[in-house]
């Protein structure tokens, strides 16, 4: 049988060294684009774990001169993260899969993962408590397809082959057809090295039959075809702004919002000094007010690059809050509390931070070394409330990290305090019950604008990372509210604290709400995870059911609805990056692509910047800042105006949502 070689690798072009990895396992990776620094070829790890302090994997050169990689890990924080790295397509339908394979450590699973969808839904041809098996994975289900008795040992280096024909997969040891078996859960998808211990691998060879490789050609053909004549949909990326954020610049740690007075966003950039423990009780070091032009219009602190990044939120919002028609800056800086008046950066009023007196068995388990580091509390982040029935939001909630809540008035005066249960993130407030003042949902509690819990969701590890409220469907009676929470996963609860869905799908860390499908009734959910099986995005319809999945193999996607033409669909931003970021749409095709100009794609923003209703993509790192718009104007007699986020409220932990509006042109 005439063969065609898909791929082969036998790692000769890499150095004797660590894969690239990210040395401190951070949460750079969660709303950064933060690849692993170092030459990957075709490969890239799907797999993040905090309690890691080395490579995952490595290249070395095996005592017949030949270089193989090597797994490095032993301990695993979260089990179900199986150590793998990958390579390949996802249209790989019918091929041929080689390696050589030597267990270092035969206590624990090694093997050849086939039609590899992600890290969680996969085949693997293994070897495991003296079996040989082939395993299906799906999310949380695994099953045996075949497994058999099979003595193997740490000194010896097995052959291992895969055929995929459609649903018919045959496996090979050292040239033994040991198992023929028959699945149709997944029809085509990259391979994948696994090792849950120390285990090298050398010599893949991916080959397929010339039938099957002109097959994949021509619908490869076909689909690229297909995607440029979407792509003329859509209007391409126009480079509209330029700035130089010189010494000043940080990573997402910006607001937006009118500092002037004269119509125009105007941003606030902050850096920050990381004291006691990581990004644990970071203090804002320096503020910068620039308009778009660059322009600076006050700054407090002294600039520092190699103060710019942390992996947290930092305490500054952009907001009216004395309801004077002028935005004012809301600030905690140095133990305490402050409004700055937006034009000038001046103090307007002032109080101290909170003491903390909780004992510390109160606390949430994360403090580090079993002690509050401070006498006072150092804010982790602000919120802009309406606890007070006013006519728009102008309540100030401060938060420490994961334990404690306290909320003040427009004058600082304090209203009240709640303590229980771990807060995640961000809260999220709004007007439930219509009597108008805001409730907040604050880790899995639902609060009342006086600070007393309602209810508690039967949800008892891990946090929520980001929250929306909304009706999924315009015909839905209820809002619902949806949340991520880790490695608890998306949950859909009711308003009266009724779990409707709940999906184990990886550590869910990111969720956006948009209208991504026109072609299907209600809104959509786009879902992207991080901490052990990162970077997996899946969409979701508005009963929650899955859509489709897709692992583009890429940290740092936002996962934001973008309203790019207009016209009432909602693209999806993944990151700035020229050759894996762009905007996908509803059915995970690149539609919109940025131009290989040079840009910083670090980090990514979307908002609405030229006042068209359509919104523009900032892209940026701590020393430039690229804005783009459309390159060619709206037509129509009705633009789509949707609902966002409120500026005032911007935060790395906030779920994205784009409720319908239409405005006449």
């Amino acid at each position: 049988m005439d063969e065609v070689l898909l791929q082969k690798e036998d790692f000769s072009d890499f150095k004797v060294g660590d894969f690239p990895y990210d040395p401190e396992h951070s949460a750079m990776g969660e709303y950064h684009y933060y690849p692993p620094k170092g030459y990957q070829g075709n490969w890239y790890c799907p797999i993040t774990d905090s309690e890691l302090r080395g490579p995952m994997w490595m290249i070395v050169l095996q005592e017949n001169g030949q270089k193989a990689i090597e797994s490095q890990v032993l301990k695993r924080t979260r089990p179900s993260a199986w150590n793998m790295v990958v390579t390949g397509c996802d249209d790989w339908d019918d091929y041929q899969v080689e390696v050589e394979l030597r267990m270092l450590n035969t206590s624990l699973l090694c093997g050849l993962a086939f039609r590899y969808q992600n890290s969680r839904c996969f085949y693997i041809l293994c070897f495991e408590d003296q079996k040989v098996k082939i395993i299906k994975r799906n999310q949380e289900e695994y099953v045996e397809l075949a497994s058999k008795a099979f003595e193997y040992n740490c000194d010896r280096i097995y052959r291992l082959k895969v055929l995929c024909d459609g649903m018919h997969f045959s496996a090979y040891v050292d040239d033994e057809n040991i198992f023929n078996v028959t699945d149709s859960t997944f029809a085509s998808g990259k391979i994948a090295l696994c090792a849950n211990g120390p285990a090298q691998f050398s010599n893949i060879r991916i080959s397929t039959t010339k039938e099957a490789y002109n097959k994949l050609s021509i619908k490869r053909q076909k689909y690229q075809q297909e995607l440029e004549e979407e792509r003329k949909r859509y209007p391409q990326p126009k480079l509209w702004k330029v700035l130089d954020l010189k010494d000043f610049g940080a990573g997402r740690s910006i607001r937006f919002g009118d500092l002037t007075g004269d119509g125009r966003y105007d941003i606030v950039i902050a850096q920050c000094q990381k004291r006691v423990f990581k990004d644990r009780y970071a203090n804002i070091s320096c503020l910068t007010a620039i308009d778009l032009d660059g322009n600076i219009l006050w700054q407090i602190g002294e600039p520092n690059p190699e103060n710019a990044f942390i992996t947290a939120d930092l305490p500054f919002q952009i907001a009216d809050v004395d309801m004077d028609g002028k935005n004012e800056v809301i600030v905690a800086k140095d133990f305490k509390l402050m409004i700055l008046e937006g034009s000038t950066g001046k103090i307007k009023k002032c109080i101290d931070t909170p003491i903390s007196d909780d004992p510390i068995e109160t606390l949430y388990s994360g403090v580090p070394f079993g002690r509050y580091a401070f006498d006072r509390v150092n804010i982790d982040c602000i919120r802009i409330c309406n606890f007070s029935g006013k006519e728009k939001p102008t309540d100030i909630l401060i938060k420490d990290r994961y334990s404690r809540v306290w909320v003040y008035d427009n004058e600082l005066n304090f209203m009240w305090k709640y303590h229980d249960g771990i807060t995640g993130h961000f809260p999220y407030t709004k007007d439930i019950n219509n009597d108008g003042r805001e409730e907040m949902v604050v880790g899995y509690n639902l609060v009342d604008a006086d600070g007393r819990k309602l209810w508690t969701l039967p949800i008892y590890t891990d946090h929520t990372d980001e929250i929306i409220i909304g009706k999924l469907n315009p015909k839905d009676e209820e809002e619902i509210i949806a949340m991520v929470c880790g490695d608890e996963g998306l949950v859909l609860c009711d308003l009266k604290g009724n779990i409707i869905k709940k999906m184990l799908i990886g550590h869910a860390q990111r969720i956006s709400i948009g209208k991504y499908r026109p072609d299907l009734e209600g809104f959509q959910i786009a879902v992207t995870t991080y901490w052990g099986h990162q970077g997996i995005i899946y969409l979701f319809d508005d009963k929650g059911n899955m859509l489709w999945s897709w692992e583009p193999g890429t940290n740092g996607n936002i996962i934001a609805p973008v309203n790019w033409t207009g016209d009432g669909q909602d693209l999806i931003l993944l990151n700035g990056n020229v050759e894996k970021g762009g905007m996908i749409d509803g059915f995970g095709r690149r539609v919109v692509v940025f131009p290989d100009d040079g840009h910083p794609d670090l980090c990514a923003e979307v908002i609405d910047l030229t006042g068209d209703c359509r919104d523009e993509i900032v892209l940026w790192d701590n020393s430039k800042m690229f804005i783009y718009t459309q390159d060619r104007e709206f037509k129509g007699d009705k633009i789509y105006c949707p609902y966002k986020y409120p500026t005032y409220n911007a935060s790395n932990y906030r779920g994205e949502y784009s409720w319908p509006r239409w405005i006449e042109v």
